[in-house]
């Protein structure tokens, strides 16, 4: 669900993805066998706008854009980071990449997603939408599962590679360490996701959005550590307030989650603090994944709230 613009020369108007929604539905039910003949009409109508807003993804070349991003600096990183032998070389490895991560992924996902609601009510696509046998949380749902999937393969695909390399340089062994390590980036990707939608549902323009979107990123991947980290520093703080400052900023969760995979949590900065303080893999998961589903609930409560969708 996005706004008429220019698609590689191509201009898509409303005309033409309102006539393009019946084909989604008659696809996605060829591509199952008929399994979404079972889901409920509403199910089905989400279905549809999500399978519609990733192949607009993919027309828009997003998908592409992203795999590749992720892909040219997962192999800079492998590049530069050299390739010292042992665990000690996988771990310095493997800690870079998800570094690179924290900076990478929320901002290529906060680009993605700020506009996906502002930007259709802005150019009418949302009134047209509004017309379908649909719930205003259906397009909601719908248009933030499609851009999902699209991000999450993006983030995939794209750290396919290096992850590639670095297995076949340092072994099999460590190939669940990596894929734990993608698969968290890939939740850090979609908790910023969600971010974003938030920031389009609140957003009365577009550039208001662009904007939040931007303060976002820079809030929580530049400011909140090195806040944090100085008030640690100047105070000497319980390990719950430390546990809070950590959970309250999902690139942190990310990073203390990545060093506790890699056996290094007293690596520095939070890690040494939070080893601690108690906090583990699956704490930490459990938390990015409500870095997921709180600012979503927040969007969908908004929508709610305000009666339609096109008022954000």
């Amino acid at each position: 669900m996005t706004d008429p613009r220019s698609d590689g020369g191509t201009v898509v108007d409303s005309a033409e993805r309102a006539s393009a929604r019946p084909t989604a539905d008659a696809e996605t039910d060829g591509a199952t066998g008929g399994l979404t003949a079972r889901l409920p009409p509403s199910a089905r109508r989400v279905g549809s706008l999500a399978a519609t807003e990733v192949r607009l993804g993919l027309r828009r070349r997003w998908a592409i854009v992203l795999a590749g991003l992720f892909a040219a600096f997962g192999m800079l990183v492998l590049t530069f980071a050299g390739s010292a032998a042992g665990p000690a070389g996988y771990r310095r490895i493997a800690a870079s990449l998800a570094t690179l991560c924290v900076y990478v992924v929320p901002l290529a996902a906060l680009a993605y997603g700020y506009d996906a609601v502002v930007g259709p009510a802005e150019s009418g696509w949302l009134e047209v939408l509004s017309a379908l046998p649909v719930t205003r949380l259906g397009l909601l749902a719908g248009v933030t599962l499609g851009r999902a999937v699209t991000l999450a393969g993006g983030v995939l695909l794209g750290f396919a590679i290096p992850a590639g390399i670095l297995t076949s340089e340092y072994g099999l062994a460590t190939l669940p360490s990596t894929v734990a390590v993608l698969l968290g980036a890939t939740g850090l990707g979609l908790a910023f996701l969600a971010v974003a939608v938030l920031v389009s549902t609140v957003a009365r323009e577009r550039t208001h959005a662009l904007g939040g979107a931007l303060l976002a990123w820079v809030w929580f991947v530049l400011v909140h550590d090195l806040l944090a980290l100085g008030v640690v520093a100047a105070f000497d703080l319980p390990d719950g307030a430390v546990t809070a400052a950590v959970l309250a900023n999902p690139t942190a969760v990310y990073r203390v989650l990545v060093l506790d995979l890699l056996g290094a949590g007293g690596a520095g900065g939070f890690g040494s603090v939070t080893a601690a303080a108690g906090l583990s893999a699956g704490p930490l998961a459990l938390a990015l994944a409500a870095w997921i589903a709180a600012p979503l609930a927040a969007a969908a409560v908004i929508v709610r709230c305000r009666g339609a969708v096109s008022a954000a």
